[in-house]
């Protein structure tokens, strides 16, 4: 057994059940993220590049609304999970340490201490995995 499956067998047998509804409120929110990112495209396109047309941040803004739409929803559902979360790792990495740190550390900065709280619970179900009521735990326990 590799350190993965121990990582991933830890998991599984230390998930209390109120992670589940945890883990639910974090995909929800950041699927609401990626529909405000996808309703003000121009406030995302400022955030990742400035304005000009160039392919990248245009690559980007894309990236990032569709890995949080998809992202947040397989999250909530707790449908490939850790994959969903290491999707969504580069984007909170850049969003806590890039975008928002530059706002400074200031008590009114909720977007920064968001991203922060986002990003820790992220890595906490990157370890723990999607819990007992999850469609991965379905899948396991239903295979032919």
């Amino acid at each position: 057994m590799n350190v993965l499956h121990r990582i991933e067998h830890w998991g599984d047998t230390h998930h209390p059940v109120w992670m589940d509804a945890l883990r639910i409120m974090l995909g929800v929110i950041l699927f609401l993220k990626g529909v405000s990112f996808i309703g003000d495209t121009d406030y995302l396109m400022r955030l990742v590049g400035g304005v000009r047309f160039d392919i990248l941040p245009v690559v980007l803004v894309h990236y990032v609304a569709f890995a949080h739409l998809v992202g947040g929803l397989l999250i909530a559902l707790g449908a490939l999970t850790r994959f969903a979360i290491l999707l969504q790792l580069p984007i909170l990495i850049g969003a806590v340490f890039f975008v928002n740190i530059s706002r400074g550390f200031s008590a009114l900065n909720s977007e920064l201490w968001l991203s922060v709280l986002v990003l820790m619970l992220m890595i906490v179900f990157l370890i723990i995995g999607s819990g007992r009521y999850s469609v991965d735990t379905y899948m396991r326990e239903h295979e032919r």
